[in-house]
């Protein structure tokens, strides 16, 4: 399972995130991702604990903080949506 944190500073650090949601128990991973143009934080992250006890220990504790002047959220990840299926081009869903 995995946490969001949503409305982050583009300034938090992978580092920091894992210092604080620390607090709650292991945490096994963070990721924060880039925007592919800039290489700059998009603004939400990734964090991954040990047990789910830790996990909601986290999200309790942690949803509507205020960090880096931001009111946090902090909720559990759901999983990623399929899109549509092909990228650009014509689909062969002709209509006649």
């Amino acid at each position: 399972m995995s946490i969001y944190v949503g409305n982050l500073s583009y300034e938090v650090k992978q580092d920091e995130l894992a210092e604080v949601f620390g607090e709650y128990g292991t945490v096994k991973r963070v990721y924060i991702p880039l925007e592919r143009e800039t290489s700059r934080p998009r603004g939400f992250a990734f964090v991954e604990m040990s047990t789910e006890t830790e996990e909601a220990a986290a999200i309790e504790a942690l949803d509507g903080a205020k960090w880096y002047n931001r009111e946090i959220k902090v909720n559990q990840a759901r999983p990623r949506e399929q899109r549509g299926g092909q990228r650009g081009g014509r689909s062969n869903n002709y209509r006649y």
